[in-house]
């Protein structure tokens, strides 16, 4: 299916609504505690559990809407579907906290093994985006790979030394706004790889 044109402010709802909807149902319920089955569970595994589907009704909608869904927004989503049955199974909000950690520190590693057999795997999934040159890539995919691996080894020190209130502000806010600022100032220092596109013939 092609690419559809979509409304850029509707595509940014959907793909951040269920971040911020986790967020306000999560303050609305963490100090409740509620009974299915015999077994009680705290609000923070309520909203965990509630912001699955929605995740998923948002990227049903973003999928009919643009006609297409990047690798990372599914791999992203298969890694919170996982980890938010294990934090409902197993009654545990430490697995859906680790998640971040995890996905993060994958991306770092993948990254980093393209980066070992002399490939951007970065290039492979944002090229269509950014037409860069092959050196600006690599050095793009350096980077990333590094400020992924900060960013999981930060989400390890929050969510084991800080109450969970903290950690689901700064995963809500913090952590997206760190990366979006970091791939920023990349693409800024990197502008002399950017491949502009030709002009009108003469």
């Amino acid at each position: 299916m092609n690419e559809k044109t979509v409304n850029p402010v509707l595509k940014q709802v959907l793909e951040l609504g269920p971040t911020v909807i986790f967020f306000l149902i999560y303050l609305r319920i963490k100090d409740e505690v509620y009974t299915f089955g015999g077994t009680d569970y705290s609000g923070f595994i309520v909203a965990t559990i509630v912001f699955v589907p929605i995740l998923l009704l948002a990227m049903g909608a973003l999928w009919i809407l643009t006609g297409k869904l990047s690798r990372i927004q599914v791999f992203t989503a298969c890694m919170v579907i996982f980890f938010g049955a294990l934090t409902a199974w197993f009654n545990d909000e430490r697995f859906f906290k680790m998640k971040t950690s995890i996905v993060n520190g994958l991306f770092a590693v993948i990254l980093g093994i393209g980066l070992l057999r002399g490939k951007s795997l970065l290039q492979y999934v944002m090229g269509d985006m950014i037409p860069m040159e092959q050196e600006g890539w690599m050095i793009l995919t350096k980077r990333l790979a590094f400020g992924f691996a900060v960013l999981a080894m930060a989400n390890e020190v929050v969510w084991r030394t800080m109450s969970t209130d903290a950690w689901v502000k700064i995963e809500t806010f913090a952590f997206p706004a760190a990366l979006f600022l970091f791939l920023w100032a990349q693409i800024v220092m990197l502008q002399k790889y950017v491949i502009e596109p030709d002009g009108p013939n003469p």
